[in-house]
């Protein structure tokens, strides 16, 4: 079901407006995992629960909503206003039961809460024109002359045309994805492109026949390269260059890490330094489970084996981290999260550890080691955490 239809069956319900074929729609959507977000956030917009409800437990409230839908639902031409009622209230209940609740929790732990940053993910188009992009929402793409080029869903924009053009220069779109957040692209070739946080990527909207496929990343991203022998899909990580024909693999070009990774897991990638692309050369060829490491200071390619989940464990939400420097580990905690580290801990730096961790919030984290290894911390302005 569409958004934007959810959203307006969830109005009519609360409205007393809903009819017993809407309402059917209604409890099979709140079944779906992906409808939760919207959900969640309709609740919390239209009730303006204050600010400590951010905890609330909306899960409970869908359950109970759920089994009194189910429980009312033979007699709703009967008793469909008196019954709509009863389940706006249970609503209203059950997040008046939780703002109390976790008011009294507030009071017996004053431990801060974090307040991630806002930030938005953003299109820019080759004109300069920029476009901000909603998670939640829908939006086509559009270009300088007004023609449709590409739809967004979600957390997908995808590109479909499906034709290489005979213009002699591609026209670029950059997408830019904040701290905090992460999204996926499809390409016109039908190349995806899952980006991590804090990354941004440069492509073209139309590719050029007969040329390669260029694309220019900054950060981290998984691809999945369409095959197409006759244009060499191109990614350039500013001095590095990775040529592919179809094939998975993953690519950490932060700007601010000293070694930039390309890990393999299907088909073959050649790595080339600088402008090292020359015909012939084939670079340093990885096959599926090596990984490639060009040290930016040395300009040199190294490669090892590598277990490749641990390095695209990301795109599903986990973070693994495996004999990885806890100077690292925060990096990677500061984007995740969208909030700034400051370790004070110089000893800390280097120490290397292996853990693992799923959607959570990152004071569990930070539990964790505090825990484990006697890591301390504490939080300042809401979105600031200092390591002790």
């Amino acid at each position: 079901m569409k958004p934007k239809k959810l959203h307006k069956l969830i109005v009519k319900y609360i409205t007393a407006s809903i009819s017993a074929k809407e309402l059917d729609e209604l409890e099979v959507s709140l079944k779906e995992s992906s409808n939760t977000q919207l959900f969640n956030d309709y609740v919390k917009t239209n009730y303006r629960i204050d600010r400590k409800m951010k905890t609330y437990d909306t899960e409970k409230s869908k359950r109970l909503l759920l089994d009194k839908i189910k429980k009312d639902k033979g007699n709703l031409n009967k008793f469909q206003y008196r019954s709509i009622l009863k389940y706006a209230a249970i609503i209203i209940f059950s997040m008046t039961l939780g703002y109390f609740v976790n008011d009294k929790l507030s009071n017996e732990t004053p431990a801060k809460e974090f307040a991630p940053k806002e930030n938005f993910i953003t299109l820019e188009r080759e004109d300069g024109n920029i476009q901000v992009i909603s998670e939640d929402g829908t939006s086509e793409v559009i270009d300088s002359e007004g023609n449709v080029v590409g739809s967004q869903v979600g957390n997908q924009l995808v590109y479909t045309n499906g034709k290489m053009t005979g213009s002699e220069e591609p026209i670029y779109n950059t997408l830019h994805v904040p701290y905090g957040k992460h999204f996926e692209l499809k390409l016109s070739d039908g190349s995806l492109a899952y980006l991590n946080a804090g990354s941004s990527i440069k492509y073209p909207v139309e590719f050029i026949e007969g040329k390669d496929r260029t694309v220019f990343l900054t950060g981290e991203a998984f691809l999945e390269v369409a095959k197409d022998t006759k244009h060499p899909f191109i990614v350039k990580a500013a001095n590095l260059d990775i040529r592919v024909f179809g094939t998975k693999f993953n690519v950490s070009a932060y700007p601010e890490d000293i070694v930039k990774e390309v890990v393999l897991v299907e088909g073959s990638v050649g790595l080339y330094s600088e402008t090292d692309m020359s015909i012939g050369n084939e670079g340093t060829v990885l096959t599926p489970g090596l990984k490639g490491s060009f040290d930016n200071t040395k300009g040199n390619i190294t490669t090892e084996p590598v277990v490749t989940s641990v390095y695209t464990s990301w795109v599903k939400g986990v973070l693994v981290f495996r004999n990885m420097t806890f100077e690292n580990i925060l990096k990677k905690l500061e984007r995740h999260y969208n909030v700034k580290i400051v370790n004070k801990n110089s000893n800390l730096a280097t120490a290397k550890f292996n853990a693992s961790f799923g959607d959570m919030p990152i004071d569990k984290i930070l539990e964790y080691f505090k825990g484990e290894y006697n890591i301390d911390y504490s939080i300042i302005n809401d979105n600031e955490i200092i390591v002790n």
